[in-house]
C-alpha cells in the first residue's frame, strides 16, 4: 500500500469513527498498518488506534500501539515524530498508573524544545504530567502543570485542551476537598464542551458530566449528581469505555449510598469509635496513627500556612497563588498579606485556578 492509497484509508477510519462506527474504523486502521509500506502513514494510523483505544478505556492496547509508534518515530530519525510519540507513551502510562514513567516520558518531550510539534504539544504534555503528579499525591507540582496547561490553551485558543485541563482541575479539587471549585471546572468543561464540541468525541461530555457528578454527591445536590452520572453513563456504554463505566457505578453506589444509608453509616462510626476507646490497648496504637496522619499532611503540604489547619479533610473554599501554595479563601481575605507565607513571594494576585 503506497502513500496516497494509506492517507485515502486512514481518511475512510476517520470518518467512520466520527460516524460512531468503531470497529469498522478500527479494521480499516489495523489493514492500513499490516499493508502500509509509508513510514509515515503508518505513524498516523498508529496515532489513530492510539486515541481510539484510549477513548475506549482500552489502556494496555493503548500503550502496545504507543510503542510500535515510538519505533516508528525512530525510524523516521525526526524530532518532530519522536515528540508525538513520546507523549503518547506518557499518556498511555498515566492511564495505566504508571505515574513515575509518564512523568519521566514528559520531561523527555518537553526537553525536544524548538520543534514545531514540541511547541504545539507542550499544553498536553504539562497536562499529562499534572495528573501522573496527581496520581502521587504530588499536590503543588500538579496544579503547576494544570496552570501551564490552560495558559497553553488560553494563549492557542485550545477549547478542547482547556476542556480537557478543567476536567483535571475538577478532579484535583475534590481530591483536596473544596467542592465549590470541583463543581465549578467541570461544568465550564460542559460549557465548552455545548459551545464548541460539535464536532468532538463524546468522551469529552462523558468526562465532564462524571466530574460534575462526583461534585455535586459531595455538595449533596444528589438529584443534579444521579443526572450527571446517568449521562455519562450512556456515553461509556455506546463508547465501551469500561473504565469510566466502573467509576460511574462507584459514583452511582456512593449517591445511593448517600440518600439511604447515611444513619446507619454514623451509627456504625459511633459503635467503632467507642469500641476503639474502650480497648485500651489500642490506645498506643491510636496515637501512632494520627501522628503518622499528620505527618502525611506535612509531608505533601496539606495545610493552610496561614491557620494551620490541614487541608483535605472537609469541604473548605480554597484559593490557589502564582505560586500554586494553597490556602483557605477566608484566610487570604482576612489577614490580607502581601506575600505567599510559604514561600514569601511577594505577588498575591490570585493564578488561574
Amino acid at each position: 500500500m503506497g502513500q496516497d492509497q494509506t492517507k485515502q484509508q486512514i481518511e475512510k477510519g476517520l470518518h467512520l469513527y466520527q460516524s460512531n462506527h468503531t470497529e469498522k474504523a478500527l479494521q480499516v486502521w489495523m489493514r492500513v498498518l499490516e499493508k502500509s509500506a509509508d513510514p509515515a502513514g503508518r505513524f498516523r494510523v498508529l496515532g489513530c488506534l492510539i486515541t481510539a483505544h484510549a477513548e475506549m478505556g482500552r489502556y494496555k492496547d493503548m500503550l502496545k500501539f504507543a510503542v510500535v509508534q515510538i519505533d516508528t518515530a525512530r525510524e523516521l530519525e525526526d524530532p518532530n515524530y519522536l515528540t508525538e510519540g513520546y507523549l503518547n507513551l506518557a499518556r498511555s502510562n498515566e492511564k495505566l498508573c504508571e505515574f513515575q514513567k509518564a512523568i519521566s516520558y514528559c520531561k523527555t518531550c518537553l526537553n525536544m524544545q524548538g520543534t514545531t510539534v514540541s511547541l504545539q504539544l507542550n499544553g498536553q504534555v504539562s497536562l499529562s504530567m499534572g495528573n501522573a503528579f496527581l496520581g502521587l499525591s504530588i499536590f503543588q507540582k500538579a496544579l503547576e502543570c494544570f496552570e501551564k496547561a490552560l495558559r497553553y490553551a488560553h494563549n492557542n485558543d485550545d477549547k478542547m485542551l482547556e476542556c480537557r485541563v478543567c476536567c483535571s482541575l475538577g478532579n484535583f479539587y475534590a481530591q483536596i476537598k473544596d467542592y465549590e471549585k470541583a463543581l465549578f471546572f467541570p461544568c465550564k468543561a460542559a460549557e465548552l464542551v455545548n459551545d464548541y464540541g460539535a464536532g468532538w468525541s463524546l468522551k469529552y461530555r462523558a468526562m465532564s458530566q462524571y466530574h460534575m457528578a462526583v461534585a455535586y454527591r459531595k455538595l449533596g445536590r444528589l438529584a443534579d449528581a444521579m443526572d450527571c452520572c446517568e449521562e455519562s453513563m450512556k456515553i461509556a456504554l455506546q463508547h465501551g469505555d469500561r473504565p469510566l463505566q466502573a467509576l460511574c457505578l462507584l459514583c452511582f453506589a456512593d449517591i445511593h449510598l448517600s440518600r439511604r444509608d447515611v444513619q446507619l453509616g454514623l451509627l456504625k462510626l459511633h459503635c467503632l469509635c467507642e469500641r476503639i476507646y474502650r480497648t485500651k490497648g489500642q490506645q498506643r496504637e491510636l496515637r501512632d496513627h494520627v501522628v503518622k496522619f499528620h505527618e502525611c499532611v506535612e509531608e505533601m503540604e496539606l495545610y493552610c500556612g496561614m491557620c494551620g489547619e490541614s487541608i483535605g479533610e472537609k469541604n473548605n473554599q480554597l484559593q490557589a497563588l502564582p505560586c500554586s501554595h494553597f490556602f483557605h479563601l477566608k484566610c487570604l481575605q482576612t489577614n490580607g498579606t502581601r506575600g505567599c507565607p510559604n514561600c514569601r513571594r511577594l505577588s498575591v494576585k490570585p493564578g488561574y485556578v
